[in-house]
């Protein structure tokens, strides 16, 4: 989202010395904001490498705490951050960047984008992963849940912020109460269902199919979510409350996911003692993705309000400006690197052949972690070039979708 706009914003104020300590708070929050992002980043990172290497041994939802292995399991639990924590941020972002638009210039622009981001999921995004033109399935993923939220704030922005707040909890709060309601493509109702809450295959005629990977409702609810709290982030607001905010919010998020966890009445599929403790952990942290229960964003958005606590608090750290450059191009990141690893996947492939079945991995989890280690740099020199020129070209206006 392009929040930098904000930073570099000119408000009035009773001295030139004020001035400059309100544009500095406000540099601050965005690099924590950002910084976040790019932790995001990071975490994602390693789920596709994951994804990448291991597509022989791919994780059910939840992840089975009986079966999996536990370094595939908690190297999967990383990337549990990455969708919540990002949708809430895009809608923090969309209130910040409210600060110097009008609502009615926000809601057009979170429509365009949204589109954007849903064209991009059905073309460069799903090539990407397939590397098949023209497909035969489109995959519903992230980015398309992102698009699809963005153009429903656009729409909710405009209720009170009380009213924000609310239907966001409730949404959150409440919609595993809908798992029941499993439809099947006889009711009319399918393909709408599948799109907000039932995970499913919708046939598309001429033998395409679109799988529905990411239900979008309880990301609507987040995305509101994210939204309401924006004025903690206002440039007149007090930083150490907020650090303070996302402190008490963040303990008492990760708080009452343990204690509803260990109630094992509501939120997602019950956990279970198993035959070791790890085992036994393991069941207790395996939580529903697709779509987020209720127990599944409790810990994740309590992670990231207290590392964007920590993120303010640590401003002056080297490596806050390098994680805020990779949160300030997000989605030039995200193409850059579906497409180096599913270059080097298809050179593997091509060199030593499918050595797992019908494709080609490796054996170890340690790996993953070693692709990571050196993706790391050549991805974020690249990324630092695209989020410096968006800072420079603010005459490109397509710059900014990404």
């Amino acid at each position: 989202m392009a929040t930098e706009t904000i930073a570099t914003a000119n408000w009035a104020g009773p001295s030139v010395a004020n001035r400059t300590s309100n544009v500095a708070t406000a540099k601050t929050r965005l690099i924590a904001i950002d910084a976040l992002r790019g932790l995001v980043m990071l975490f994602m990172l390693v789920d596709h490498v994951r994804e990448t290497w291991f597509l022989h041994m791919q994780v059910t939802d939840p992840v089975d705490a009986h079966t999996a292995d536990p370094a595939l399991f908690f190297t999967r639990l990383i990337s549990t951050f990455c969708a919540p924590v990002f949708i809430a941020l895009t809608g923090l972002s969309a209130w910040l960047y409210g600060q110097s638009h009008s609502k009615a210039e926000v809601s057009s622009f979170l429509v365009k984008r949204g589109l954007f981001l849903i064209f991009l999921e059905l073309t460069f995004v799903g090539f990407a992963w397939t590397a098949k033109f023209p497909p035969t399935t489109f995959w519903l993923q992230v980015i398309w849940a992102i698009g699809i939220c963005m153009i429903a704030l656009a729409g909710l922005i405009h209720l009170p912020r009380w009213a924000q707040a609310t239907l966001g909890l409730v949404i959150v709060c409440s919609h595993n109460l809908l798992d029941s309601i499993v439809l099947t493509p006889a009711s009319p109702w399918y393909s709408l269902w599948a799109a907000l809450h039932q995970r499913a295959i919708i046939e598309l005629g001429g033998g395409m199919i679109a799988k529905t990977t990411y239900p979008v409702l309880p990301w609507i609810g987040l995305i509101l979510l994210g939204y309401a709290v924006g004025p903690w982030f206002a440039k007149q607001a007090d930083p150490a409350a907020r650090i303070r905010r996302l402190v008490w919010l963040g303990i008492g998020l990760i708080a009452g996911f343990v204690l509803l966890r260990f109630a094992n009445v509501y939120g997602d599929k019950p956990w279970f003692y198993a035959e070791t403790s790890l085992r036994t952990v393991m069941s207790f942290l395996a939580l529903t993705k697709y779509p987020p229960s209720l127990l599944f964003l409790m810990p994740t958005i309590g992670f990231g309000a207290l590392m964007l606590a920590l993120f303010e608090k640590l401003q002056e750290h080297r490596a806050m400006p390098m994680l805020a450059m990779l949160g300030g191009a997000p989605m030039f990141y995200y193409l850059l690197h579906l497409y180096v690893l599913k270059a080097l996947y298809l050179v593997a492939l091509g060199i030593y052949g499918p050595n797992k079945g019908t494709v080609f991995g490796v054996d170890n989890v340690s790996t993953v972690w070693l692709w990571v280690a050196i993706l790391v740099v050549p991805l974020y020199l690249p990324t630092r070039w695209f989020a410096g020129l968006k800072q420079r070209r603010k005459d490109i206006w397509w710059l900014k979708y990404l």
